[in-house]
This record gives structure tokens, C-alpha cells and sequence, in this order.
């Protein structure tokens, strides 16, 4: 299993780089970052730096979207910076949240998401794509390499990821609905003639080591309703039809807004709907061992990667920790 480690962009980003560096050095792989340009500053900058200080670690976005930035754009920066630094980029991308919302504007459309998964790989890897009916290259683009992985909660979403994403992006930690989410993507690759073991797994979650549950996870409920923010948009299409597991669509009935002022923040004062067995379910919080065992079942399921939500009040000693203890018991 691979770990990487997910930040917000928030001033200062020397701070981020900073950060990159110890996880790096602590044993991460993978540098990912949010991508929401209202609310926190410029990840291809920031990667930028990222890579000139670091000789290993692939960055990322967690995710884009293809409203925002256009996908020839998004494409064309990952490439360049491939060719800077050798090849050390990844693209996430999904509908868009925090990113599109913020601008008073609905998700993407999963058409769009397709196309943009398609078009972004075949610019990032050299190759000419067809984009709103315009083929296209990248006439400067010789040995680049890029994968796009999506991130997917629906029933839509998740067999598009199936069909053409490299890799699968699930934003929480529960080996039980893990389990269901990965069973729907790989027989969605299946359905469509690909090898279903072609599809990198990556979960992302919120992680906090210590002894304190209490207040782990009072800094990691923030999470339970970013999350929410996506089911609610599917019980909206589908109800409580099953479309995804019930543990994801029971949680959120208490749910009564959310303010983006506030998205993915520690003391988040509009997720109190998000209960304890939910926080503890969707994060890997508690000692090393507790995070040992939780990631050990999650690799058990084919997951290749575990990127941790670095959004907490104790980034040093949970970086510290996962490079001493928890990357060693289960890398």
C-alpha cells in the first residue's frame, strides 16, 4: 500500500511545502491538495515548489473538476510540470463541490466528467484527443506519463470510473462500504472489456494519531459533512433507493445546510448532524496500532493507496508517527 497526504492550500504555502518535505521523508508518496480557488490559494504553484523541494513524492489534485479549469488547461499544467520535474503528477477529478458551489454553480455533468478524464490523459500522455468535436495535441508534450483518477460516491459515477478512470478516488475510510464501492467499480470495468485489476483503489480519509478520541474527533467531523454534501446530491436523484449503501444515506437526514465558509475545517459549526459512530467509521483516528489494523483491512479489500486529510491541530506528530510506526506495518 501506498500513503499520500492531502492538504488545504491555506497561507502560508512555504507551510505546505514545509510539510511535503517531512512526508516525503516520513515515507509518503503521493502530495495531494484541494482544489478550490475561492477558498484557498493556487495548487499548480504550490506544486510547483513541491516538486523543486522534494526528489520523489507525485502530486495531485483532490480533486479538480472540469468547470472550473478547463480540461486542455488542466492537461497542459500537468505536462509541464511533468517535464520539469520527471514525471511526478497525478490527476484527481470529480463533479466539483466546494470549487463550483462556491461560484453559485451546480456540479458538472457526468458527461462532461467523462470527457474531460479522456481528454485530459490523452493530452497528458502525447497523444491527440478529441475535445467538443476539435482534435487536439500537445505538440510539446514527447514523454510524459498521467493518470486520472476520479472520485465517486453514485451509482453513475462509479461505473463511469469503472470504464475509463485509472484510478478510483473514495473520500472515507469504512472498510464495509469501501468494500461496496470497489465490488461496483470493478465489475463496471469488467462490463466494459477491461481488466478490473487495471483500477487503482486510493481511500482518503481524515487520520489522527493519539489517545484522545474525544477530541480527534471533534477536529475530523468536518468530515462527515463534506461527505454529506456529496450524498445528499444522490438521495436528491435517487432517494432512499439503495443507489448507494443506507449507512451513507441514514446519517444525513439531520442535515440542515452547510456553509462553505467552513468546508473542511476543524470546528466545522454545521456538521453537529455527523454522530460519533460516523466520524469513527469514515476517519482512521486512535493510537498507531488502532490505524495498523483499520489500514490492513482496507489493503486486505485491493486498496493501493491511503491519502490521509492532514486538517487537524497535530499535523508534525501524526506525520511523525504514520513515517515511524504506521507506514513501515503495512507500506
Amino acid at each position: 500500500m501506498d500513503f499520500g497526504v492531502v492538504f488545504q492550500l491555506d497561507p502560508p504555502a512555504r507551510r505546505v511545502v514545509e510539510l511535503a518535505v517531512r512526508a516525503e521523508a516520513a515515507g509518503f508518496s503521493h502530495v495531494w491538495s484541494f482544489d478550490s480557488h475561492l477558498l484557498w490559494q493556487e495548487p499548480y504553484v504550490v506544486y510547483s515548489q513541491i516538486l523543486a523541494n522534494t526528489a520523489r513524492v507525485t502530486v495531485g489534485p483532490m480533486v479538480t473538476n472540469p468547470g472550473t479549469r478547463d480540461a486542455t488547461v488542466t492537461a497542459s499544467a500537468l505536462a509541464t510540470l511533468n517535464e520539469m520535474y520527471g514525471n511526478r503528477t497525478v490527476c484527481g477529478i470529480g463533479r466539483g463541490d466546494s470549487a463550483r458551489r462556491t461560484l453559485g454553480l451546480p456540479p458538472m455533468n457526468l458527461t462532461d466528467l467523462r470527457e474531460s478524464v479522456e481528454v485530459i490523459r490523452e493530452l497528458g500522455n502525447g497523444r491527440e484527443a478529441v475535445y467538443r468535436g476539435v482534435n487536439l495535441r500537445l505538440p510539446w508534450v514527447t514523454d510524459s506519463r498521467l493518470e486520472v483518477w476520479v472520485a465517486a460516491y453514485g451509482p453513475r459515477a462509479l461505473r463511469l470510473t469503472g470504464e475509463v478512470a485509472d484510478g478510483f478516488i473514495l473520500q472515507l475510510a469504512d472498510p464495509d462500504i469501501a468494500a461496496w464501492m470497489i465490488k461496483a467499480v470493478r465489475q463496471a470495468a469488467r462490463d466494459a472489456g477491461r481488466d478490473p485489476a487495471a483500477v487503482k483503489f486510493c481511500v482518503a480519509a481524515p487520520a489522527y494519531v493519539g489517545d484522545d478520541l474525544a477530541h480527534q474527533r471533534e477536529q475530523t467531523r468536518w468530515f462527515g459533512g463534506m461527505v454529506g454534501n456529496h450524498i445528499a446530491d444522490i438521495v436528491a436523484r435517487y432517494g432512499d433507493s439503495g443507489a448507494v449503501p443506507p449507512d451513507l444515506t441514514d446519517y444525513i437526514r439531520g442535515r440542515q445546510g452547510y456553509d462553505y465558509a467552513e468546508h473542511g475545517r476543524a470546528g466545522n459549526r454545521h456538521v453537529d448532524f455527523v454522530p460519533d459512530e460516523i466520524v469513527d467509521r469514515f476517519c482512521v483516528l486512535g493510537p498507531a496500532p488502532a490505524h495498523i489494523d483499520k489500514l490492513r483491512r482496507l489493503q486486505e479489500l485491493g486498496v493501493d493507496q491511503f491519502a490521509l486529510y492532514l486538517q487537524h491541530d497535530d499535523m508534525e506528530h501524526t506525520l511523525a508517527a504514520y513515517g515511524d510506526t504506521v507506514i513501515p506495518a503495512v507500506a
